[in-house]
C-alpha cells in the first residue's frame, strides 16, 4: 500500500444552538477531494472562547499531515507557550476528533480499529431525565416527578439512568436536606425496581467531606452504581476521604484535563470509577492513556459526555476499544430535529450502542440544516446555585 501525502487546508466551527445547550462541531479540511473530518468541542457557556481559540490553533495545523496525530496535538499544546486550561484542551479535543475521522476515511476503517481494535460486542450506555432536556435534569427536586421522568427513560429500553437531586449546598447539611434525599432515592429505587442502576450527581456541590458523606449514608442503602463527583474537583485527599468512608461505589473526573490532573487520583486510588471528557481532556489519545493506567489502579472508566452527536461519536469509538470500559453516558435526541442535522453511528438497541462499523467517526453533518440553528447564548442554569441567606455555592 502506498503512504500517500494529505495536506490539512484548514479549519472551521460550526456552532448549532441545541435549546439548552450549544454545539460547536469542528470541521478539518484537507487537499484530497472530499476527504474532511469532523469532530466537536462543546463546552457549556464558553462558545465564544472556544471557537475564538479553534481559530487561533488553526495556523499551528494547516500544512501537516493529519494523520500525524501525536505530532499535531503536541504541537499543539507546546506551541501554545502557556499552560493551556478547559478552553484550549476543548479546542484541542475537537480537532483531534477530527483527525481521527480523516485518518478512518483514508484507509477505510472505523477509528475503533486504529485505537486498539474491539475489546467488547456492544456498548451499554445510561441516560439522563427528561433524556437530556437539561430542565428535568436541574430542576426535578419532587419525588412524583422524579418518578414519572425515570420510568419515561426505562419504558424506552434503558436499564440505567442518572439523577441530579443534591440540594445546593455548603459546608453543613441540615436533617430535612438529607431526609428529602432518601426519600427521592427511595421513590426512584420503588419505581424502577432492582434491574435498573441509578447513578446519583452531586455536582462537586457539599463544600466539605462531612456534607458529601451526610448525603452518601441517605443514599446507599439503596445500591447506587456510583455517586459522581461528591466533593469538588481538584483536592485529591478529599475525594480519597470519602472514597474511603462511603460505602458505594465513586466516580468523579468529568472537570479533569489531561492525564497530569488525572495521576494523583491513581496515585492514591481516589476513586472507584474515572470519568474523563474525550471531549474536554485532550482527546482520544489522551483518554487512552488515562484509561490505561486507571485499570492499573483497579479503576474501571465511564466517560462522561452530555454534549453533542459528534462527542458521543468519539465516545462510542473509544469505548469499543477500551478494556476497562464500563457504561457510556448519551445525550442522543435531545433535540427533536437532532437527525436533521447529524447522522451518527450511534444505533442504540435496549441498553446497549451497536459497534459501528463505517470508516472514520462514522458522522455526516447537513451543514444547510445545522445553519437553521445558529448561535444563541445558553441558559445560565447556574444563576439559580444560592442559598436562602444569598451565599453563592457550587452549581
Amino acid at each position: 500500500m502506498t503512504d500517500f501525502p494529505i495536506r490539512i487546508t484548514g479549519i472551521k466551527t460550526l456552532v448549532v444552538n441545541a435549546e439548552m445547550r450549544n454545539w460547536i462541531f469542528v470541521k478539518v479540511e484537507t487537499d484530497q477531494d472530499g476527504l474532511f473530518g469532523w469532530g466537536e468541542a462543546s463546552l457549556n457557556w464558553k462558545t465564544r472562547a472556544v471557537t475564538g481559540a479553534v481559530e487561533d490553533m488553526a495556523p499551528l495545523v494547516v500544512g501537516k499531515d493529519p494523520r500525524d496525530i501525536e505530532q499535531i496535538v503536541r504541537t499543539l499544546n507546546k506551541h501554545s507557550y502557556y499552560r493551556l486550561g478547559i478552553i484550549g484542551a476543548t479546542a484541542i479535543s475537537g480537532i483531534e476528533h477530527a483527525l481521527w475521522d480523516i485518518f478512518g476515511k483514508s484507509v477505510g476503517l472505523p477509528v475503533w480499529r486504529l485505537i486498539g481494535g474491539k475489546t467488547r460486542d456492544k456498548v451499554r450506555v445510561y441516560t439522563h431525565l427528561g433524556l437530556g432536556d437539561m430542565k428535568s435534569v436541574y430542576e426535578t427536586f419532587d419525588p412524583g416527578s422524579l418518578r414519572d421522568k425515570a420510568l419515561q427513560v426505562t419504558e424506552l429500553g434503558y436499564d440505567a439512568l442518572k439523577v441530579v437531586f443534591i440540594p445546593y449546598s455548603h459546608f453543613a447539611v441540615d436533617i430535612p436536606s438529607r431526609r428529602h434525599v432518601g426519600r427521592m432515592m427511595e421513590t426512584l429505587r420503588d419505581a424502577v425496581g432492582e434491574n435498573v442502576d441509578i447513578m446519583i450527581d452531586f455536582h462537586g456541590r457539599p463544600a466539605s467531606i462531612a456534607a458529601a458523606l451526610q448525603y452518601i449514608e441517605e443514599l446507599a442503602p439503596y445500591k447506587p452504581m456510583f455517586c459522581e463527583e461528591p466533593v469538588i474537583p481538584g483536592d485529591t485527599d478529599a475525594l480519597r476521604m470519602v472514597t474511603e468512608r462511603a460505602g458505594c461505589p465513586i466516580a468523579s473526573g468529568e472537570r479533569l484535563v489531561g492525564y497530569k490532573e488525572f495521576e494523583p487520583i491513581f496515585q492514591q486510588k481516589a476513586v472507584h470509577i474515572l470519568q474523563p471528557d474525550l471531549n474536554h481532556t485532550g482527546g482520544i489519545l489522551e483518554g487512552k492513556r488515562i484509561a490505561a493506567a486507571a485499570e492499573q489502579a483497579f479503576m474501571g472508566v465511564a466517560p462522561h459526555n452530555p454534549n453533542g452527536p459528534i462527542a458521543g461519536a468519539a465516545a462510542l469509538h473509544y469505548d469499543v476499544s477500551t478494556p476497562n470500559f464500563v457504561i457510556q453516558e448519551e445525550m442522543s435526541g435531545a433535540v427533536p430535529w437532532y437527525d436533521d442535522v447529524v447522522t451518527t453511528p450511534m444505533k442504540r438497541t435496549g441498553n446497549s450502542w451497536e459497534v459501528p462499523l463505517a470508516p472514520g467517526l462514522g458522522v455526516e453533518v447537513n451543514e444547510t440544516e445545522a445553519a437553521k440553528h445558529p448561535f444563541k447564548p445558553e441558559v445560565m442554569h447556574t444563576l439559580g446555585a444560592v442559598l436562602a441567606d444569598g451565599t453563592v455555592v457550587d452549581w
